[in-house]
């Protein structure tokens, strides 16, 4: 009897787990259909509205002045819409040319920077520029066209697998499968550019996402009605797809900006360099791009550096940030002063070849190293340097901590004048040679005079 009972209930808790598995599946099924998108959305059948507005409200909105691009039929309405919206579309000769262009932007605004390019060879031509654009971590947004959703695959005009071409160069990467679907794509590839270690993204839109309702009907749907059970069920699907593709496309959606992440040193980190600063003798600052990064003005950082008088070197971005005439801005002689300093902040600077992967640091020094990317942070460490702190955080925000923590602090001023005459030195040494070699294309030319400058 026990037996029976216990048999049964196997037998009945298999049904229903059969049963489950098959609601499961058409549950599945009809999601991948878009039946239950349908459900959830109406199609504006008559509106004249075309995914490409939806693009640039996006964009304005986060406030881009800018499109940069070579124009062709797969993003027309993108370039249409912006230019009527306001956004300034700038035609370049070359899509390589408009993906530099959309980084020069993004480096001098502190914001995200645009270009939009055709599908195919358009997109394959940007190659060069977005690997410049991840190197030199500047927030980009690549706008990619695409062949239609349907036939990608099947030798349409242009059509290569475009997200496998970019996923190794960009930080996010998205093809827009239906119109609803533009509005949180580029917000969230946007906010991802921005966020963390900044770099490039790339966004790819399918012909049929960007094109008016009739149009793409006119594409997708044949004229006349199949005939067959065959024909008949192709028809539906065509349907069904054309439905699931503007399910929808036309809600109202924010549109505003999503919050970017900026990672900030701790307290007990800045801490902890403050001490190191106010014992050192002869600290030392390498100052990198990311410490012109937003959030922090780069007046603030300048003004911050400035405060704790430290003596500074400065590149990529952050050069000229100090003026001409600081007393604290140094341009030469950086090897010989790594290897003097006690105490080394690394401000957004990398320990790669311009360091000689970390070899111009002396292991008798302190090092401080701030960078918002782990591996930039402790690259080429386990080899010829080793960080005496170590901070995952914004490196201009850091500056601006250390200087306000230490306020009335200092540098020693004997060892900035030293590094400042050694400086000058230099300078002049060097102004001497250019101007000699000149004197000795020139006949007669003073070298003497030459000598003063």
């Amino acid at each position: 009897m026990a037996v029976g009972l216990e048999a049964a209930a196997v037998g009945c808790l298999f049904s229903w787990c059969s049963l489950a598995a098959t609601f499961g599946c058409l549950l599945f099924v009809a999601w991948k259909l878009g039946l239950v998108q349908r459900l959830r959305y109406q199609v504006e059948a008559s509106s004249p509205r075309h995914g490409g507005e939806s693009v640039a409200e996006v964009l304005k909105a986060h406030g881009v002045k800018y499109v940069f691009t070579l124009v062709g039929g797969h993003i027309s309405p993108i370039l249409v819409a912006c230019e009527k919206i306001g956004i300034r579309v700038v035609d370049t000769r070359h899509e390589v040319t408009a993906v530099f262009a959309a980084d020069a932007v993004a480096r001098l605004s502190g914001s995200i920077g645009v270009a939009a390019v055709t599908a195919g060879p358009g997109l394959t031509n940007t190659v060069t520029a977005m690997k410049n654009a991840q190197m030199a971590e500047t927030p980009v947004l690549l706008i990619g066209g695409a062949a239609a959703t349907l036939l990608q695959g099947r030798g349409a005009l242009q059509d290569i697998d475009q997200l496998s071409l970019f996923r190794t160069l960009c930080k996010f990467c998205a093809s827009v499968c239906t119109v609803r679907d533009i509005v949180p794509v580029l917000r969230k590839a946007i906010a991802v550019a921005q966020s963390g270690t900044p770099g490039p993204v790339f966004v790819e839109f399918p012909i049929d996402v960007l094109y008016p309702y009739h149009v793409v009907r006119k594409e997708v749907i044949p004229k006349s009605a199949p005939k067959g059970v065959v024909g008949k069920a192709v028809n539906w699907y065509l349907h069904n797809h054309l439905s699931n593709l503007f399910a929808g496309a036309w809600d109202k959606r924010d549109i505003s900006p999503l919050p970017v992440n900026h990672p900030m040193a701790t307290a007990d980190e800045v801490q902890r360099c403050m001490e190191m600063v106010s014992r050192a003798k002869k600290p030392v600052i390498l100052v990198g791009s990311q410490a012109t990064l937003p959030p922090t003005p780069v007046d603030n950082v300048r003004a911050a550096l400035e405060s704790l008088a430290i003596p500074c070197f400065l590149g990529g971005m952050a050069r000229g940030m100090l003026g001409r005439d600081s007393p604290i801005h140094i341009r030469q002689n950086r090897r010989d002063a790594l290897k003097e300093a006690d105490l080394v902040i690394l401000a957004g600077v990398v320990c790669d070849f311009r360091l000689s992967y970390g070899r111009v640091l002396s292991k008798r020094s302190q090092i401080v190293a701030v960078n918002r990317d782990c591996s930039q942070l402790l690259k080429n460490s386990d080899m010829f340097w080793k960080p005496t702190l170590a901070v995952r955080g914004d490196a201009g925000s850091f500056l601006v901590r250390l200087a306000k923590g230490l306020r009335g602090y200092q540098a020693p001023s004997d060892w900035t004048r030293y590094l400042k005459d050694g400086d000058v030195k230099k300078e002049k040494a060097n102004r001497y040679k250019y101007m000699y070699t000149k004197g000795k294309e020139h006949e007669g030319y003073n070298l003497e005079k030459c000598a003063l400058y």
